[in-house]
């Protein structure tokens, strides 16, 4: 249950960043943590030089492609990468929409605290959702100079790829063949729905 709790978080908001805020909420161990990351970074992977050959064989506009890359790719990393050579305009739609959707990482962190509540210890409220907003709060406001925050964003992001290796060096073959397809399946059928759905949603119907 929690491993595809995971999933479906990373799929649905920011990928590994959804993973690791997610994951203290519900009291996900090292290896059910270890075994998302490895799926979404999977489809992530996948995505990155498929998407840029989709766009272009059908034709889409900067606009169009970078919405659908945002939407459909699940790392903010991997939807700058898939975009950052079709377009400026692709780019600039495409990280913004992506970041917009990184805010939906406060409701989902409150649905699953009640989800997977302790009956014993109650709720526990994760200090980390203040700590969030207080962040948007300060830059929006730009309450700290543009050149600290820039050199904050870029230790958090190599603070955030340490932490996601010491998180995978706790995982082996043998816990993935454990674990079975079913999760990977999981990732790959959810992964699929929202890249179709959005990409003709986009195309045809907005």
């Amino acid at each position: 249950l929690k491993l595809g709790h995971l999933i479906t978080s990373g799929t649905a908001i920011c990928g590994g960043s959804a993973i690791a805020a997610i994951s203290p909420i519900i009291k996900a161990n090292n290896k059910i943590i270890s075994m998302a990351l490895v799926i979404v970074f999977l489809l992530n992977s996948i995505a990155l030089f498929l998407f840029p050959v989709l766009g272009h064989y059908f034709q889409l506009t900067q606009e169009q492609f970078g919405l659908w890359c945002a939407v459909a790719i699940h790392d903010t990393s991997s939807v700058v990468g898939a975009t950052i050579d079709y377009g400026d305009e692709a780019l600039r739609i495409a990280t913004t929409v992506k970041l917009s959707r990184t805010l939906w990482i406060i409701p989902l962190s409150v649905v699953s605290l009640f989800v997977f509540k302790s009956p014993k210890k109650g709720l526990k409220f994760p200090l980390f959702i203040l700590a969030f907003i207080a962040a948007i709060v300060t830059n929006s406001y730009q309450v700290i100079p543009l050149e600290v925050s820039s050199f904050i964003v870029v230790c958090a992001k190599r603070l955030l790829i340490v932490t996601l290796f010491l998180v995978g060096t706790t995982i082996s073959i043998t816990d993935i063949k454990n674990t079975g397809s079913k999760p990977l399946w999981l990732g790959i059928v959810l992964w699929l729905f929202i890249s179709v759905f959005s990409f003709f949603y986009i195309v045809y119907w907005s």
